[in-house]
């Protein structure tokens, strides 16, 4: 079985004592962004300084795009169409049905994204995403450019309308909705290169009209920090972490953790039954039957 760490009694139920860690692929630079398609039985996820978004079924992995504007994460829209954060373009994208792209956000009262990181479809049409500068700081994930604004979190309205949900963080970055969606769940990573970086992972409530209050800190995970995050369909929220996966029950409680060698920057659930736990763990992407589930989507 995988290397599994039990915390609190609460996640024996969770983890299957005959279910083994699988290593799906490797040889990649720094994965990211992974997102399940149900409806075609497959994972799409970033391959960052590769600049490719790879795609993988039961038959293996192969290129779905490439160049690929140095894509970091995905999500998929009430419609299914795949919604991307890109680096190099410092603008967050749609994929139509078609094959075609139409961008959806490039610029705020006037001024350049930074580099669009991590992106969530709510079930009302609104598309929220995190704008850190991590992707222009260096050549290696998008290219150096110089930032035009602050780090923020903004929301995507479907009348295109774009807005500032909190400006509060230095280095917003991974982000997941509670399956109610009443709870906003945001990672701050602080920023680059800085060796004292706030590292935690905040909460809001998400009012009625589609804004943030109440901000608290929910975790700070260690060893390393949080990245990606994902919630099952129980509430309860699953990051990433310098040893690997850990799991938080709805309170914040460190129920257990999935061990990997290396770092996992992102993950989410998805095959049969939305059961299977894919991790990108930097030059490798790694699989888990799990006995919880996580939120269908679309």
């Amino acid at each position: 079985m995988a290397d599994v760490t039990v915390i609190d009694p609460r996640f024996n139920s969770m983890v299957l004592p005959n279910a083994a860690l699988e290593c799906l692929g490797e040889n990649f630079r720094w994965l990211e962004g992974p997102v399940w398609f149900a409806d075609h039985e497959c994972l799409l996820f970033s391959d960052i300084p590769n600049d490719r978004v790879m795609r993988w079924t039961e038959d293996g992995i192969t290129t779905f795009q490439s160049p690929a504007g140095f894509a970091n994460g995905h999500a998929r829209d009430l419609q299914g169409r795949l919604i991307s954060c890109s680096h190099q373009h410092r603008h967050l994208r749609r994929r139509e049905l078609d094959g075609s792209t139409t961008i959806l956000a490039d610029a705020y009262e006037g001024k350049r994204l930074n580099s669009p990181n991590d992106v969530m479809v709510k079930r009302d049409g609104t598309i929220w995403f995190t704008d850190p500068p991590y992707g222009i700081n260096t050549d290696y994930e998008g290219g150096k450019q110089a930032p035009e604004l602050p780090a923020n979190v903004y929301r995507l309205d479907p009348d295109g309308r774009l807005s500032i949900v909190t400006g509060d963080f230095a280095g917003p970055n991974g982000l997941c909705f509670s399956p109610d969606e009443t709870r906003l769940y945001i990672a701050e990573t602080g920023p680059q290169f800085s060796p004292n970086a706030p590292r935690h992972i905040s909460v809001f409530d998400v009012t009625a009209a589609n804004t943030l209050a109440n901000p608290r800190i929910f975790h700070r995970i260690a060893p390393g920090a949080a990245d990606g995050i994902t919630c099952d369909s129980a509430g309860n929220l699953w990051s990433s972490a310098g040893d690997g996966v850990h799991c938080l029950a709805p309170d914040g409680t460190l129920l257990g953790k999935i061990l990997l060698p290396g770092t996992v920057s992102n993950l989410t659930f998805g095959g049969r039954n939305l059961s299977r736990l894919f991790m990108c763990a930097g030059q490798r992407l790694f699989a888990l039957y799990t006995n919880v589930r996580g939120i269908p989507w679309p």
